[in-house]
Formats: C-alpha cells, sequence, structure tokens
C-alpha cells in the first residue's frame, strides 16, 4: 500500500492507492493544502492547515486520514 505521510503541526497520511484524483479536497481546502501531482492528491501545504476536516469529510473514497480529525 502506497501511503504518503506530511507532517507539521498536523500529520495527513494519503492513501495513494484509494486516491481517485477527483480533487475534492482541493475544492473544499480553504487553505489550499493539497494539490494534484501525477494525477493524484498531494498535501504539498501542511504547514498552512487549519484543521478544519474538510478534506477528510469530502474525500469520496476516504482516502485522507488526518491527525485532528
Amino acid at each position: 500500500m502506497a501511503v504518503k505521510k506530511y507532517e507539521a503541526a498536523v500529520t495527513i497520511e494519503i492513501d495513494e492507492e484509494k486516491c481517485n484524483g477527483d480533487g475534492e479536497c482541493i475544492n473544499v481546502c480553504p487553505t489550499n493544502v493539497f494539490e494534484l501531482v501525477g494525477g493524484k492528491s498531494k498535501a504539498t501545504r501542511v504547514a498552512d492547515c487549519i484543521e478544519c476536516c474538510a478534506c477528510v469529510d469530502s474525500c469520496p473514497t476516504k482516502a485522507i486520514k488526518h491527525n485532528s480529525c
């Protein structure tokens, strides 16, 4: 299983096998933590996360785990 872990004040894990690249996390994140890279979501700006959990709630495949949610 390919899981990428991104850390700052929070930890965001994205299961690349589950990620379908639809970009819902990008659309709902108010601080632009995510971007699509190679058709998969990447948490490229974890330090900007405000821990709102919108990414976790919006992911249709439940590919995102967030330590605050």
